[in-house]
């Protein structure tokens, strides 16, 4: 386990968790381009209307985008673990010939909870009729931004207790990180907007 002071251990938190923070971006890459091929797009609540009269989740949270964004996060992992030195834990496949799987497979399990979270705070913005449709922000923007980064590291800290993800010592950067990640998220979308990654800024 990694140890240093409060700003170490948020870093250290952040680049273990990295493949359930970047999915998004994973997903809408999938999302976005991969109906170019002729394929999907295939919106996860199939167009479905809930009794209030709004879309379950709306078109932008596809299948493409859920299942695509998830592997995507799991080769990022398996990449990550090629960098010397920075402290990736993945216990306890060290030394395990099966790493490279273990690698993969929690990446795509990252990515897989950030994005239930993500889709979870979409319900309930359909709820309150949020459309995610425009140029400006859906006005709730700790719906935008914080359910994906709950949901990843609930999951990391309730079934991840034999890897560093699971680590009580990391419960209070993982505070620290929920507070910022409002900024953190909406930098990054800001980012990805501006190249032409991302059709509106939140």
């Amino acid at each position: 386990m990694y140890e240093g002071n409060t700003f170490e251990m948020m870093l250290f938190t952040l680049w273990i968790y990295l493949p359930g923070f970047l999915v998004n971006t994973f997903a809408m890459m999938w999302g976005k381009w991969f109906p170019k091929t002729g394929f999907g797009p295939w919106p996860i609540d199939g167009g479905r209307i809930h009794k209030d009269g709004n879309r379950l989740l709306g078109d932008g949270k596809t299948w493409n985008g859920l299942i695509g964004g998830s592997l995507t996060s799991g080769i990022l992992c398996v990449l990550m673990t090629y960098i010397p030195e920075t402290g990736f834990i993945i216990s306890p496949i060290e030394g395990n010939q099966g790493w490279l799987s273990s690698a993969f497979l929690l990446g795509t399990f990252l990515g897989l909870t950030s994005l239930i979270g993500d889709s979870t705070g979409s319900y309930f913005k359909r709820r309150s009729g949020m459309k995610r449709e425009g140029d400006v922000s859906s006005k709730a923007p700790l719906l935008d931004t914080l359910p994906f980064a709950i949901s990843v590291f609930a999951f990391g800290q309730l079934v991840l207790t034999d890897s560093a993800h699971g680590s009580r010592e990391l419960l209070v950067p993982i505070f620290l990180l929920l507070v910022i990640t409002p900024i953190l998220h909406r930098t990054f979308n800001l980012i990805g907007y501006k190249i032409g990654w991302k059709d509106v800024p939140y």
